[in-house]
């Protein structure tokens, strides 16, 4: 069971999630919070496997939130929530260690899929509004361009070809198909290049191959 908490300052969307996400036998809500500040408590008094956080919310936005969360000593996973699919808050969500960005008008089944997928190790994008987010704050020849090339001459050959699937947003099962290697292999593979990245996640490991230009 996939234990949920949904964060939203608009109580009509932590009422429609949670109803969605109750459909499914897999999924528990087991916390609501209408800011980041009751997210921290909720998730300090009862373990949280991944949060739905909303970006915009009073006294603490998600994007602090994410931060805060990610650092707790069980740290749940986080999908951020948006409307805005060119909102810069966004990007820094992801950077402040967001395992996924749904804007809120994505289907209903690609939610619940984003809730196991996030919840078993993967990320999940919206993939269009990523795209055009991430074109839109990372261009070649900024300082992290070259930090990130930087890194990236750690990785070998086969760990550059893992990464930039990752980086398009496959999983592990395709990668694995893709590359015809054993999913086990592939996830070897992911932690070698998150930890040669200096990356938590597979979304910051995504951002630094765009920054770096492979992909």
């Amino acid at each position: 069971m996939i234990r949920t908490m949904i964060v939203d300052d608009d109580a009509l969307v932590r009422l429609g999630l949670t109803d969605l996400l109750d459909s499914d036998d897999g999924i528990e809500v087991v916390a609501q919070a209408a800011d980041g500040l009751q997210a921290i408590e909720a998730a300090q008094a009862t373990r949280v496997d991944v949060a739905l956080v909303d970006v915009r919310m009073p006294r603490m936005d998600g994007i602090t939130a994410t931060g805060r969360l990610r650092t707790l000593p069980h740290p749940p996973k986080v999908i951020t929530l948006t409307t805005f699919d060119l909102d810069e808050y966004v990007y820094n969500a992801l950077a402040a260690g967001a395992d996924g960005f749904l804007l809120k008008d994505t289907d209903p089944a690609e939610i619940l899929r984003a809730v196991h997928l996030v919840a078993a190790g993967s990320a999940m994008l919206h993939p269009a509004a990523a795209r055009r987010l991430i074109d839109r704050y990372h261009h070649a020849g900024q300082p992290q361009t070259v930090a990130a090339r930087a890194r990236l001459e750690q990785l070998t050959p086969r760990e550059r070809q893992v990464l930039t699937l990752l980086a398009r947003g496959d999983t592990n099962a395709d990668i694995a198909s893709h590359l015809s290697m054993r999913e086990s292999t592939v996830k070897a593979h992911v932690s070698r290049i998150l930890t040669a990245l200096e990356v938590t996640n597979r979304v910051q490991a995504a951002l630094h191959a765009r920054d770096a230009g492979l992909t």
